[in-house]
């Protein structure tokens, strides 16, 4: 990595080397293929720390979201809603199991799935089996609401709390507050596993089913005998040793990403047209990106290639998914709220690894424009 490099995100492992420990007792004991003692120990610590039943430990929270959608009962032609502003992988396990995506617009309060938006797709979709909704950039939806609406309905309710382990609402972690919840251990994420992500649920029949298809569906039998189509979707030792360490420290990982979003909001606040991603009351979000958003005269490009120019580096926010090319014939409900935050917006540097001299830096450059 470069050493001069301010980073947007990545991967911070522990002063204390919890995670070597947990790696070193795989290498040790010779358990580094899939499955073994961290993987279950991972599995279980996470679950007690989301307050949650049950956890299944995959390859990837993308491979989460499939197996969450498929332990919904969603197959060909089912309709399935998703928030449009977010990483394509919330949407692409939808196509995975033949179903259609609707995409979903945000709100300016939460910058999350709006639950109006979400209530005119149900009138014309009323027999929507699933809904996806998004914890984008680590702050929270309104859950409360959008539950209320999926219950009413019937439909299959799954958090993509890929960005959000750590975040809480209303005093409930995010992930563990409704069918299913998924995070990701991607190597960007507030902890990482190098890889990997976690399924959660309370209905642990559906986790014990979702950790038998991610192991090929084999057969209880003593030959290879497979009743139904499996995948190769489990965790991997090593990667869940690393996993376990990282939670260690998943708190002090929140307080810094937290501290920085402080900073942040402290020394842009007088910059005219210039406005930090919304903070609710109701949540402790992890901020696991600082975003902000711009009206003036000073333009996200402006942003992004004086800070490029600067090698500190710097992304848009999310392209909502009813405009990306793969699926702009899919239909969609709202008022445009997430065109507006994506044209508006910029995620800054959010490692955990800066010090004060490296915000700064941020800062002065950002102030550098001509505001």
């Amino acid at each position: 990595m470069d050493a001069k490099k301010i980073f947007l995100t990545s991967p911070h492992m522990s002063d204390e080397a919890y995670e070597m420990a947990f790696v070193k007792e795989a290498f040790d004991n010779n358990w580094i293929a899939p499955l073994g003692k961290n993987v279950t120990e991972f599995e279980n610590e996470l679950a007690a720390y989301v307050g949650i039943g049950h956890a299944a430990a995959l390859s990837s929270g993308t491979a989460a979201l499939h197996l969450a959608l498929k332990a919904a009962g969603v197959g060909a032609g089912d309709i399935v809603f998703c928030q449009s502003l977010t990483f394509s992988a919330s949407a692409n396990p939808i196509i995975y199991q033949n179903a259609t995506p609707v995409f979903i617009d945000s709100d300016h309060e939460t910058w999350n799935m709006s639950p109006a938006a979400l209530e005119e797709a149900f009138a014309t979709y009323p027999e929507a089996k699933a809904v996806i909704v998004v914890h984008l950039y680590g702050l929270a939806a309104d859950i409360d609401a959008i539950k209320t609406i999926c219950d009413k309905h019937g439909a299959v309710l799954i958090e993509d709390a890929a960005e959000s382990l750590g975040t809480t609402y209303k005093g409930r972690h995010t992930g563990s507050m409704c069918d299913f919840g998924v995070y990701s251990f991607n190597g960007n994420k507030i902890i990482t596993a190098s890889c990997g992500g976690m399924l959660v649920s309370n209905d642990g029949e559906r986790i014990a089913k979702t950790r038998f298809w991610a192991t090929q569906a084999r057969d209880p039998a003593p030959h290879y005998q497979h009743s139904e189509l499996g995948f190769n979707y489990r965790m991997s030792n090593v990667c869940a040793g690393i996993g376990r360490g990282q939670l260690k420290v998943l708190e002090e990982r929140v307080r810094q990403k937290r501290a920085i979003y402080d900073f942040y909001a402290k020394e842009l606040a007088d910059l005219p047209g210039l406005s930090m991603m919304p903070l609710n009351e109701w949540s402790r979000p992890n901020c696991w990106l600082t975003c902000i958003s711009l009206v003036g005269k000073v333009r996200p490009a402006d942003v992004l290639d004086t800070l490029a120019a600067e090698n500190i580096e710097a992304r848009p926010i999310w392209k909502p998914m009813h405009l990306q090319p793969y699926y702009q014939a899919c239909d969609y409900f709202g008022a445009n709220v997430e065109e507006e935050i994506f044209e508006n917006g910029v995620c800054l540097p959010s490692d955990t690894k800066m010090k004060t001299e490296d915000l700064l830096k941020v800062v002065q450059t950002i102030k550098s424009l001509r505001w």
